[in-house]
């Protein structure tokens, strides 16, 4: 999924927000694509858009950064419609996948965005546009040396709280206890957010972030879950 971050050195090539990963279309998640692309689509455009021209209306903006499948963000959107939904995800499988549930599913506010997420975050969404970020379960890259990798570092915190409005969520979930300690860390650091658990620590769970298939076997595993959630001060 995501790795870091911003790139402060024009002269060198850009990290970008993802890792490619390899993997083909399936007939139908080609033929979602083909058709829904077009009402449900964003296609990056380098300068600031009104995402309520997306969606018609004028309702609260919630952004899921790298959605892997999609099934967590389907279901989100199916349960709450009074809010928009915009995904940003690199992964094509990924994309044909989440627009074909969304088909099925009827849904009117969900919209997706096959592009880097931090170029998406800097040109297109423009700042205090943002009611919630949601990060599930970004690439941990758990290899020490790989740790600057890691999509959640100061630069990236700050793009995100320029996008969000005053009192909008962060929320951010991982398997990884080692991850899940240095988000704590990095953005318990940050005056731009305030963290919602009682002992400023981990989150319990909430109801409405659903439990993946990836999860659900971890945990028959033993593996852990951590959630952290904040809010923009």
């Amino acid at each position: 999924m995501s790795e870091s971050s911003i790139d402060k050195h024009p002269q060198h090539r850009a990290i970008r927000s993802f890792v490619r990963r390899a993997g083909r279309m399936t007939p139908g998640q080609q033929r979602a694509m083909d058709e829904m692309w077009p009402t449900c689509g964003i296609d990056f455009i380098p300068a600031p858009a009104d995402p309520s021209a997306w969606f018609g209306n004028q309702h609260p903006l919630t952004v899921e950064i790298g959605f892997g499948m999609g099934d967590s963000l389907v279901e989100l959107a199916r349960l709450a419609p009074e809010r928009n939904f915009l995904g940003i995800e690199v992964h094509e499988p990924g994309v044909g996948r989440l627009l074909m549930n969304a088909r099925d599913a009827g849904l009117s506010n969900l919209r997706v965005s096959r592009h880097d997420a931090v170029e998406v975050l800097k040109h297109q969404l423009p700042d205090h546009s943002v009611d919630r970020f949601l990060i599930f379960f970004p690439d941990p890259w758990h290899k020490k040396r790989h740790h600057k990798r890691r999509l959640i570092q100061p630069a990236f915190l700050e793009l995100l709280a320029s996008k969000l409005r005053r009192g909008g969520r962060l929320h951010l979930a991982t398997d990884w206890e080692n991850y899940a300690e240095q988000m704590l860390e990095v953005i318990g650091s940050s005056p731009l957010f305030e963290n919602l658990a009682p002992e400023g620590g981990f989150s319990p769970r909430p109801q409405d972030r659903p439990v993946t298939k990836f999860e659900r076997r971890g945990q028959r595993l033993g593996h852990g879950t951590w959630d952290l959630l904040f809010v923009r001060v």
